[in-house]
């Protein structure tokens, strides 16, 4: 048994957070014996701003690095050696001194639909109210069912679905992959395939992040890394980079590998649902990062200047 670690993982404290960083902690010691052994690894819970503040929208408390902040700060004043993220909260532009040189193999892109009423979005009544704090989800729901009322609705999966059961809001719509991971898949009344909602960027994906000259967590880290996921986020986190996504804004974004082929969907939607602009692109998969911007320069043009500046609310 090791007195000192090995490796230090930093993670939120949510259950699903803990979950990808046991399955990311079990991958590596399973790589590499020297980190199988008791306590050579560690796990250190940092609460987020995010995760503090549960009583405002995302985009009114800063937007994505709410859930990676002081992750960030711990590792680079040397506190963890690893980060785990929902690839879906991490920013595109990291801080200095930290990098991304590992994802683990994607789960499932999928929204869930989760309601007590009805199996899909169609079959709610006009009126029903949906809780969401996603603007992506929002604003793709309004699109297609602008009779629906959808209100901020946050929280982890288990608080979401206990908020549900009570009668808060009739639906709610969570990421697949998260059931999956907590074993809550049961909870699904259906998927929502992408042609009807389209994932948010990276969705379904686990991303792990070090200090960018630490050489041994990139050694650890190099034997976990799955490249048909890192092409296809990388496409995806290229569309939003060029558009300058945030929690602010409603965008959505699908790379889907078949070999050394890349088939690329991206769209933008008016916060209020009314207006939406989607490309799609196919090309190989050495060109993912160039497909992605592409596809964002030619969507951030047909909708010109300020398509993201409504007032949300």
């Amino acid at each position: 048994m090791s007195d000192t670690p090995i490796l230090t993982i930093g993670t939120r404290g949510s259950p699903l957070a803990l979950a990808q960083t046991v399955e990311t902690r079990d991958r590596l010691a399973a790589a590499w014996p020297e980190l199988a052994a008791p306590g050579a690894i560690a796990i250190q819970v940092i609460q987020t701003t995010g995760d503090l503040v549960q009583n405002r929208p995302l985009a009114e408390i800063g937007g994505k690095g709410l859930f990676t902040k002081e992750l960030d700060e711990s590792m680079l004043d040397g506190r963890i050696d690893l980060a785990v993220h929902s690839m879906k909260d991490v920013p595109t532009v990291l801080p200095d001194g930290i990098v991304l040189p590992c994802v683990l193999p994607r789960e499932d892109v999928r929204d869930a639909f989760i309601c007590l009423k009805a199996r899909t979005l169609a079959e709610l009544p006009a009126g029903a109210v949906i809780g969401s704090a996603s603007l992506r989800r929002a604003a793709q729901i309004l699109h297609r069912r602008p009779d629906l009322k959808v209100v901020n609705f946050r929280g982890n999966v288990q608080s979401r679905l206990r908020k549900l059961g009570e009668g808060a809001v009739d639906a709610t719509l969570l990421a697949m992959a998260g059931l999956n991971r907590l074993g809550l898949a049961r909870h699904a009344a259906s998927a929502l395939e992408p042609e009807e909602m389209l994932p948010a960027v990276a969705q379904g994906a686990i991303g792990i992040t070090c200090r960018g000259g630490d050489e041994r967590a990139h050694r650890f880290l190099a034997a976990l890394n799955h490249g048909a996921t890192m092409i296809r986020i990388t496409a995806e986190r290229a569309f939003l980079a060029r558009l300058d996504g945030s929690c602010r804004t409603p965008i959505a974004a699908l790379a889907e590998l078949d070999g050394g082929s890349l088939r690329f969907r991206g769209l933008i939607v008016s916060p209020d649902g009314a207006t939406v602009h989607a490309t799609a692109r196919a090309g190989s998969a050495a060109d993912a990062a160039a497909m992605g911007d592409d596809a964002a320069a030619e969507l951030a043009a047909v909708a010109g200047p300020g398509f993201f500046d409504f007032k949300n609310g």
